[in-house]
Formats: C-alpha cells, sequence, structure tokens
C-alpha cells in the first residue's frame, strides 16, 4: 500500500505525458460505454421478453459515457475516439456478426461478460490512481457494472446445458482479442500507473467468477482462460 501511495503522490494529472496517454484511456471507456449501450439494444431486439431491462441497461451506459467525457473535460483533455474504434473492431465485429446471425450466446458472452469483465477489471485498477473527479465517477460506474454482468451470468446459467458448446467457441474466437486489447493499451495504462499484470488478474478473476456462475468447472475456465495465451 505505501508503494502505492508513493507511486500515485508522483502522478501528475497535468502533464502532456499523461495527458497524451488519458486521451487514449479516455477515449477507450467512452468508446467501450458507447459500444455496450449499442448491444443492448440490438439484445433487446434479439430478447423482447427482457427488453424493458435490456433497455433499462442500454441507458445505463449511456450515462455512464457522459460522466467519462466529463473526466476527460476535467482535465482539458480531447478523447482519441478514432483510437478507440479502432481498439474495439474485433469485439464489435464479432459482435455485430452473431447479432446478425441470431447467435444470443455469443452476444450475451461478448457483452456481458468479456466487455463487462474488461470494464471492471479496468475501473478497480484505476480507481486508487485516479484523480479525484474522476475516481468518483468512476466508483459509481463499476458499482453498476456488476448488475450488468449479472444479466449475462443469469441468463447464460438458465440456459447452460444448451448453451454450452457455444459459449465455449466464443470464448476461443473472443477471449484472444481481449488479450491483443491488453497489451495494445498497456504502455498508456503504465503511464496512468495501472499495472498490465494487475488488470490482466482482475479480469481473469471476475471472468473465471461469472463462467463459475453459469455452471462451468474449474477445469473448463482453466482450459477456456488459456485460449487467451493464444494471443500473448
Amino acid at each position: 500500500m505505501q508503494q502505492l501511495a508513493e507511486q500515485f503522490d508522483a502522478i501528475d494529472f497535468h502533464s502532456e505525458i499523461y495527458k497524451d496517454a488519458y486521451s487514449r484511456i479516455n477515449a477507450i471507456v467512452i468508446e467501450g460505454e458507447q459500444e455496450a449501450h449499442d448491444n443492448y439494444i440490438r439484445l433487446a431486439e434479439l430478447l423482447p421478453e427482457y427488453q424493458n431491462e435490456l433497455i433499462r441497461l442500454s441507458k445505463m451506459e449511456s450515462r455512464h459515457k457522459k460522466g467519462f467525457e466529463a473526466c476527460g473535460r476535467n482535465l482539458q483533455v480531447t478523447p482519441d475516439l478514432q483510437f478507440a474504434k479502432e481498439f474495439f473492431a474485433g469485439l464489435h465485429q464479432n459482435f455485430q456478426i452473431a447479432a446478425a446471425e441470431g447467435k444470443v450466446v455469443t452476444c450475451l458472452l461478448i457483452q456481458s461478460l468479456i466487455i463487462e469483465c474488461f470494464a471492471i477489471a479496468a475501473y478497480n485498477i484505476y480507481i486508487p490512481v485516479a484523480d479525484d473527479f474522476a475516481r468518483k465517477i468512476t466508483e459509481g460506474v463499476v458499482k453498476d457494472e456488476y448488475s450488468h454482468l449479472n444479466f449475462g451470468e443469469v441468463w447464460l446459467k438458465e440456459h447452460y446445458t444448451e448453451s454450452k458448446a457455444e459459449i465455449e467457441q466464443a470464448n476461443r474466437q473472443n477471449l484472444p482479442i481481449v488479450w491483443k486489447m491488453l497489451n495494445q493499451v498497456a504502455d498508456d495504462a503504465h503511464t496512468l500507473a495501472m499495472a498490465k499484470d494487475a488488470l490482466i488478474e482482475d479480469f481473469m478473476i471476475q471472468y473465471g467468477e461469472a463462467l463459475s456462475n453459469i455452471g462451468f468447472t474449474t477445469r473448463d475456465i482453466m482450459r477456456m482462460s488459456a485460449y487467451g495465451l493464444t494471443a500473448a
């Protein structure tokens, strides 16, 4: 804890180096919330019986996006949204293809498990080293993200038997993308005092717990998690 405190004291939130890195990190969270909003709207079309709940989740993501836009303005940083769109391109494309094919299970794995676990991990690691304004925003957001993760967990658990094979296939296809994303953002995260190893660890904890809650065994989870290493 002392080392973390010393590291935090050394952060200059207004340095050009910090603001340059923040322009990409801030854009990623803004774009991530926009992706989530759009994905929940699409899921509401695929799961009309859950439309009200999914529309509610989409609106929460819009509020999160506005909060993170305010974080950028607070530091006088313009988010690099083009970078962020390219950053999410792989998951975005796979979600769109799955949605067009009516693959609800794959869509839920991408949005409700992978993207939500990625967001929760990033926010958990960022909160201790964030500026005061961003910390308050992010603490509020991360509480909401757990409820979004829960929706996917509950639905997939209820449909575990018939969904298991598609979950494993979607995991095999999309988990390597997350590793590439983590590697791509490692330097900027380091500038913000966010350790790549901590991001990976937190993501795998969140993702593994979600898979366990759905019904996968520890052996299953270890095997599925190993697919991410193909992109290491």
